[in-house]
Parts: structure tokens; sequence; C-alpha cells
């Protein structure tokens, strides 16, 4: 009886090491919610050439596909690398409407260091009641384009609300002041992300654009960890020259590690 065992023993473990020895399938997607507004059809195509010849499987998200539920399930698709190409904005006291103190003081003391991920979906204060009462969801708008409102993603709608982890992604944030604060990026990885790269101020689209486009060359396709990807790209791209945005990477001692 032992011989057999033994050969079945064997046979097993040579089945196991078979098994993890195939390479791990590499996915990405790039969610251009930032198309609604600032089209840029040469990025998505650059982005994706770099990343597919770096042996990634991309998925594309345009923008009017990047509702509320979309970012609900985010997490459950299992993304080694998310490109957000998103409008994000810092909350502003300003821009505050409220007028009864109390419930006004309850969105100051919520969001007094947050910046939310914009979606293509109109704000309906009749829709995700108890979303919107925890502060998970927060209506947003452009500075520029109209009265429009829109659901805006927050960092509680980050931990509380989307569905399922991040499983060790990298994540880069294109859009304003995304690293301006912590809240937003250490969401993130709380909700199972390696790293987040993003901006510590505003930035125009073309410039993160042209940005984004070095960091991945560097990234995916030379394997350079995250800190000098993003010293590198800073090098050849520069702070932005309208509004001085640089990259960074959080947590600040990420910088060692790679995406994959």
């Amino acid at each position: 009886m032992a011989l057999p065992m033994a050969v079945a023993a064997a046979f097993l473990a040579m089945s196991l090491m078979g098994q993890s020895s195939e390479p791990k399938e590499l996915r990405a997607a790039i969610v251009d919610q930032l198309a609604l507004t600032q089209p840029n059809a040469s990025f998505s195509e650059t982005a994706t050439e770099l990343l597919q010849g770096a042996g990634y499987t991309v998925d594309y998200y345009p923008g009017e596909q990047v509702t509320v539920d979309f970012y609900r399930d985010l997490p459950t698709h299992k993304y080694d690398l998310l490109v957000l190409r998103a409008h994000t904005a810092r909350f502003e006291e300003e821009s505050l409407t409220l007028t009864n103190p109390v419930r006004r003081q309850e969105v100051l003391d919520a969001f007094g260091q947050d910046v939310f991920f914009f979606t293509s979906e109109l704000y309906d204060r009749t829709k995700y009641a108890e979303e919107l009462e925890k502060f998970r969801l927060f209506a947003v708008r452009y500075r520029q384009g109209g009265d429009d409102k829109y659901f805006g993603v927050t960092p509680h709608f980050i931990e509380s609300s989307m569905r399922g982890s991040f499983d060790g992604a990298t994540i880069i944030m294109m859009g304003c002041d995304g690293l301006l604060f912590d809240n937003t990026p250490k969401a993130l990885v709380e909700k199972g992300a390696k790293a987040v790269i993003g901006w510590d101020s505003l930035v125009s689209a073309a410039h993160t654009d042209a940005a984004t486009e070095r960091l991945l060359q560097h990234l995916v396709a030379e394997g350079l960890p995250l800190g000098e990807a993003v010293q590198k790209t800073m090098s050849e791209v520069g702070k932005d020259p309208s509004y001085g945005a640089s990259l960074k990477v959080y947590p600040p001692d990420a910088g060692s590690l790679v995406v994959r």
C-alpha cells in the first residue's frame, strides 16, 4: 500500500507544481469618464497599446458607463492595474448651499479633506437615499459646464458601498487633487489596492494624459518601481504648467513596489 500512496503523493505534488508555474493573467482597465467632456482617443489607444505590449488584457470603459453602480462593482473585476481617467474634485465649503445649520455642519465634518470621483450619472436626490444620507454619495458639478449636477463617489462609498476587494491592484488617479489629501487614496488602499498614484493639485487634461502615457511606459514596459517611475515621469514632463501639480505615490512607502 505504501508504494501506490507514495506514487499518488508524487503525482499530486507534480500537478500542483504544474499549476503554480502557469503565468497569471494580467488584467487592466481604462475608465474614461473624462471622455464625456475632454475626449482624447489618442490617449486611450496609446495606453492600450502599452498595456497590451506588456502582456495585459485591457478593458475600456467609456464615460457613459461610469455610473454609481459601475464604481460599486469595480473591485469585483479583479484588475491588476486601474487607470482612472476620471474627473475628481475636492470638497469646497463655499459650494455648499445647505441652509440647515445642523445638516451643514454634518457635511462639513464628513468632507473636510475629501476628494470625490465624478460619475456620469445625473444627480437625483430620490435615488440612493441611504447612501446620500450616510455621505457615501454627494452632488458634484463641473466648474465650467452648466448647472447639471452628477453623483460623486466619496471615500465613505469606497469604504462601505464598494463590493469586494481590489486585491493588490495599482490604481492611477488621473484627475485633479487625487493625492492632495490622504482620505481617498487611503480608502482605496484599505479596500485592497496595493498603491495609488495621483496628482497633488489641479491638473489639466492635456498634462495628465501626457504624463500618464510616460508613466505607463515606465511602469509596465520597463518594469520600474512605482517611485522611480513617478520620478522619471516628472523629470520628463515636469509639473503641470498651469497649476503646478506633481505626481505622488500613496502610501509613501510604496515607492519600491512594482505593478506586477
